[in-house]
């Protein structure tokens, strides 16, 4: 006999397709990791023959009198977003894409609503240890937490990042599923002519060994390791430069690029499409992501996809998805980073045969994250939100754990 959960299932998968509105971060924001989740989000639930119709909720606001860009970013995300979501016509499923948004489950019906955990950076200022990474006000920090909370299920995009969540008592273990990141199609080892010319027009026709490093400038990304360990690299070798994509430097950063006489050697780049992001990927000598605290590192596999070597810091998070195709550094040692570059240009340079290997295994590695498979992952997610039962824990998806939906 089919139990009842069952058969509420298969009528939702069966009889009819799901509505599934997909939440994203606003495009003033410009996060492009999180709109990139959101667009292949998009592009692939559905695609796996599931009876899944995603559509895209992300309004744009043009406030009537203009408000100070701090103001102006809580009154759009905590005001005039949830009063947009609820005008909405209704949806089967609600994925909001983007855990710093959870404060939008506040408004729709908790037992349908899926979020997106891509770190635990957001709730560091409730935790015990303390430490704050924005200046976003507790109460409205409580209020996101209380949102993420409300969730029937929340999608980690690592292991790490899950034990994080439930280790710190944010979020029920039964909740929660990891389904990891996937890489963008644009990132290939495969040239593109267009793409590969506008990524010479900025570095310059002669790539030399371009560092590139991909991310935020927030503090957590160490970009005062990056700096001091150009500095010293750039004291062995007159070919070394800096390429950085993904934000503007703060003004202490600036400072910093003074006091260490690196004006000449770094490439701020402007905000740049995928398929020029990825032919930077395939320009650069070596990418580096010394980061302090990940909840993924996407800037690893879109590396290594594209046939470039990385070296990152030795996080867990950075092994869990970087394996042993990556090469790996303290976090917060110049010295170190400086030292292990060097050896690894040297052997771009004096040993091709293991520089060739290195590359195919980042390959093989990156291969691993698909969004194709979590595209059809989360949409089983969907429907088992949707039918509102739990799943036995032996019932996994290859590559993937699935969630213990509450009913």
């Amino acid at each position: 006999m089919v139990p009842a959960a069952e058969a509420r299932r298969a009528a939702v998968t069966v009889t009819r397709t799901l509505s599934v509105a997909v939440i994203a971060d606003l495009l003033e924001e410009r996060w492009p990791s999180m709109d990139l989740v959101a667009e292949m989000v998009m592009a692939h639930a559905g695609r796996d023959g599931s009876a899944v119709t995603p559509v895209l909720m992300r309004p744009s606001f043009r406030p009537a009198v203009p408000l100070p860009r701090g103001i102006e970013r809580y009154a759009q995300r905590y005001w005039s977003y949830p009063r947009w979501l609820r005008r909405q016509p209704p949806a089967d499923v609600y994925h909001i894409v983007d855990h710093s948004y959870a404060h939008l489950a506040h408004g729709l019906p908790a037992q349908r609503v899926v979020v997106t955990c891509h770190d635990t950076d957001a709730f560091r200022s409730l935790l015990p240890t303390g430490g704050r990474e924005s200046a976003l006000p507790r109460v409205l920090v409580r209020r996101v937490l209380a949102g993420l909370r409300r969730a029937a299920a929340v999608v980690c995009v690592s292991e790490v990042t899950r034990a994080e969540l439930v280790g710190q008592s944010l979020v029920e273990a039964d909740r929660t599923i990891v389904l990891p990141n996937g890489v963008h199609p644009a990132c290939t080892p495969a040239p593109d002519a267009d793409a590969d010319a506008a990524a010479a027009a900025l570095t310059g026709q002669s790539a030399g060994a371009g560092i590139l490093h991909v991310g935020s400038t927030i503090p957590r990304k160490r970009i005062d390791v990056l700096l001091q360990t150009i500095e010293r690299l750039s004291a062995q070798r007159r070919d070394v430069s800096l390429w950085r994509a993904g934000g503007q430097f703060t003004p202490a950063q600036l400072a910093m690029v003074r006091e260490l006489g690196l004006g000449d050697r770094i490439t701020v780049m402007p905000f740049v499409s995928r398929p020029v992001l990825a032919a930077l990927y395939r320009r650069a000598a070596l990418v580096l992501l010394p980061s302090e605290r990940e909840g993924f590192g996407l800037p690893v596999v879109e590396a290594m996809a594209c046939g470039t070597p990385v070296v990152a810091s030795d996080l867990p998070v950075l092994r869990e998805v970087g394996g042993a195709a990556a090469e790996y550094c303290a976090a917060g040692s110049p010295a170190g980073w400086a030292g292990r570059v060097l050896s690894l240009l040297d052997e771009r340079e004096k040993s091709p045969e293991r520089w060739a290997a290195r590359q195919r295994a980042g390959i093989q590695r990156a291969a691993m994250f698909s969004w194709e498979r979590h595209g059809a992952a989360i949409s089983r997610v969907y429907a088992d939100v949707a039918a509102g039962f739990r799943r036995p824990e032996s019932d996994v998806a290859a590559g993937f754990s699935r969630p213990k939906v509450r009913p």
